[in-house]
């Protein structure tokens, strides 16, 4: 069983156990949330299809971490005005476990 889910404004295609890492969400690690924007779920064969969400159907995640991606370098210049501009940025993100998908 799959669904594909809407979790912080990106879609994810998810199953039982599969560990993912999503923008930062709100919550304390350990803390257990609901996202009810199930856009699609395939029950062995069987696939509902939202219009646009599937009326009922959840996917229970776990929160296990929050980190930061790797470092970007954002570097600007203009050739022969003496602009240069460069700075760094790091994106923060949550690592979650799929716990279930309800129908």
């Amino acid at each position: 069983m799959y669904a594909i889910v809407e979790i912080a404004g990106q879609q994810f295609k998810v199953e039982k156990g599969h560990e993912i890492f999503t923008h930062r969400l709100e919550g304390d690690v350990n803390a257990a949330l609901e996202f009810s924007k199930v856009l699609l779920v395939d029950n062995e064969g069987t696939i509902s299809v939202g219009a646009p969400t599937v009326n009922g159907a959840s996917v229970s995640v776990t929160i296990l971490e929050h980190l930061k991606g790797e470092k970007v370098i954002i570097f600007k210049k203009k050739r022969r005005k003496g602009y240069v501009v460069k700075r760094g940025h790091r994106q923060s993100f949550t690592k979650i476990r799929i716990e279930g998908i309800a129908l």
